[in-house]
Order: structure tokens, then C-alpha cells, then sequence
């Protein structure tokens, strides 16, 4: 991203959805998703802070503290590690219903961090976001995890390691078909249905599975990825808190999906498929599933070659 003269003092950013986790890579695995997302406008203040002006398209109150906000606390982590004498000024416009499992909390905080690199003297690379883009998702999560702001900053599917955020190739007609039920479940409950014990076989198996699907993902083989997207760890745990989960995700199956699973933390559920037009004739498939459990839900198909986070004024550049 070049220098620009003179000086901005607000930008606006878009972060698209996300699929967290893709069943196999639990907290280091996603991919990013059009057709939803949320909006950061960042100004530049004289102040010394990080303040949350308002939040937008969102009906329960989200917390204005910045230090409690995904957004603020991102800020807050970019500000003290760069000793930036300003400060920045936050609204947000929430496009991503909460506790849907399409990573709006990540979005916010990526959004933010978008922008406000915008307003830097010397914007930094795209990669150089993801710690503090961490410690944002962590207000939400309880935990430094990249599985969903890692694919948002850089888009499309990637590995996202505590120090690492990498890229990975995908075949530009494979396609997600992602469900949103009308449901709330919150992160950290979804996180604590995880507790107890583990069998060593367990891990081994989906090590197994994510190596598959990374390996097919790279070679371009559908085959691998049908045999490794199979969530043997995660997925039974909070298959109970999605209702109708075997259903939504059988039709998913039953359309050819490569393979189905929980997006994030839950309740919306994903399927990966080869073509564009098996993907949408699921997703009609997974919302009656849904509708059974006397769910409306909102559907999307779209590349899981997905957008990454840009700023979206239009004398700026992404």
C-alpha cells in the first residue's frame, strides 16, 4: 500500500464472513466468504485513545468499552506497539449477526484494523495486522486463535498459526455453501462443550484429515479433500447444540458436498463442493433441513477462494 499525501484522517473498511475452523483445522483453519460482513469507519483523533463512537445493525448492545470491543482492543494492541502519539475514533456498521458462527466478531476487529492502517504515516503489510488482530478476536473468544481474521486480512483459505498466516491455493470453482439458521449460539458456550478429556486416536485422525485437505487443496484434488473433510475431534462435541445438525448436514451430503461440518463455533453449517450449481441446490437443501427444526436461515454460496478485508472509499485502495 503506497504513502498518500496529504495525511487521511478517517477511512472505512469491509471485512467479509468467514468459515471457521472447516471442520478439520480447529482454530487454524478457515476460509473467508462473500455475501456478508461488517463495516469499520476509523478517524484519526488527537486524543491519545481508542473510542467506539457507535455500532450500527446490531440489536443487542454491544460493549463501547474499547478495551472490551474486538475493534478496540485491536487498536488499543496497534497504538502501544507502534507508540502512536494519536488516536482513533471507531463505528461500526455489524452486517454479521452475532453468535451465527460467520465470524462477525473477527470482522469488526479487521475492519477496524484495515482502515486505521490506512491512517498510518507508513501503512504496514497486510500480514503484519494478524497479532493485533488476535488480540481483538481474544475479547470475544477468550483466546488468541486466527482461524477467522486470518483468512479475512488475507482472504481466501489459510492457515493461521500463532506466528504464521499463510495462504492456501484452492481451485477457483470449488465452492462453499454456508447456512445461517435464526439462532444464537454464543462462542464461548460453543468453546465449552470442548471440555474433557480426549483420546490420543482422536488427534491422530485428524491430523490425518487435515493433512488431506490441505493436500488436496494444493494439488487440486477433490478426492483427497472428500477424504479428509471429516471432523472427528470438534464436531461431535457441538453437533448437539446445532438443531437438526445431522440433517443439514446429510443434505449437504447428498448434493455431492466434499464434505460438511459446523462454520466456527456454530450454528451455521458449511459444505464444500466442486461446482457452483451443486452448492446452491444444497443450500436450498440444508435451510428445508433447517426449516424441519422450525428454523428460517439465510443462505450463501459463494468461491471458497474467497475476498479479503479492504477499504472501501473510493479514492482508496485495498
Amino acid at each position: 500500500m503506497r504513502a498518500r499525501s496529504p495525511r487521511l484522517d478517517h477511512a472505512t473498511a469491509f471485512a467479509p464472513a468467514c468459515v471457521g475452523n472447516v471442520g478439520v483445522g480447529f482454530d487454524i483453519l478457515g476460509h473467508s466468504m462473500a455475501g456478508a460482513g461488517d463495516r469499520a469507519e476509523v478517524r484519526r483523533i488527537d486524543a491519545p485513545t481508542v473510542r467506539i463512537a457507535a455500532i450500527h445493525g446490531c440489536t443487542t448492545a454491544l460493549p463501547t468499552d474499547a478495551s472490551a470491543n474486538t475493534a478496540g482492543a485491536a487498536l488499543l494492541a496497534l497504538r502501544k506497539a507502534l507508540g502512536l502519539q494519536h488516536g482513533f475514533e471507531i463505528t461500526l456498521y455489524k452486517g454479521i449477526a452475532l453468535g451465527s458462527g460467520m465470524a462477525g466478531s473477527a470482522a469488526s476487529c479487521v475492519a477496524a484494523l484495515v482502515a486505521a492502517n490506512a491512517l498510518l504515516e507508513t501503512p504496514l503489510p497486510r500480514e503484519a495486522l494478524y497479532g493485533f488482530a488476535m488480540d481483538g478476536e481474544a475479547v470475544a473468544s477468550g483466546g488468541r486463535h486466527g482461524d477467522n481474521v486470518g483468512p479475512q486480512l488475507v482472504g481466501g483459505l489459510a492457515l493461521s498459526t500463532h506466528d504464521r498466516l499463510l495462504r492456501i491455493p484452492v481451485p477457483a470453482d470449488w465452492h462453499c455453501a454456508l447456512v445461517h439458521p435464526h439462532f444464537v449460539l454464543e462462542t464461548r458456550r460453543a468453546r465449552a462443550a470442548l471440555a474433557g478429556n480426549y483420546a490420543l486416536g482422536e488427534f491422530v485422525a485428524q491430523s490425518a484429515n487435515l493433512a488431506l485437505l490441505l493436500a488436496g487443496c494444493f494439488r487440486g484434488d477433490a478426492a483427497l479433500v472428500r477424504d479428509g473433510l471429516k471432523d472427528v475431534l470438534v464436531e461431535p462435541r457441538r453437533a448437539p447444540l446445532v438443531p437438526n445438525f445431522a440433517r443439514v448436514k446429510q443434505a449437504a451430503l447428498d448434493h455431492r458436498a466434499l464434505g460438511a461440518s459446523i462454520s466456527g463455533g456454530g450454528p451455521s453449517v458449511f459444505g464444500w463442493f466442486e461446482h457452483r450449481a451443486e452448492a446452491v441446490a444444497a443450500s436450498v437443501a440444508m435451510q428445508a433441513a433447517f426449516a424441519e427444526a422450525g428454523l428460517d436461515s439465510d443462505a450463501f454460496v459463494a468461491p471458497i477462494d474467497g475476498p479479503a478485508a479492504a477499504l472501501v472509499d473510493d479514492e482508496m485502495e485495498a
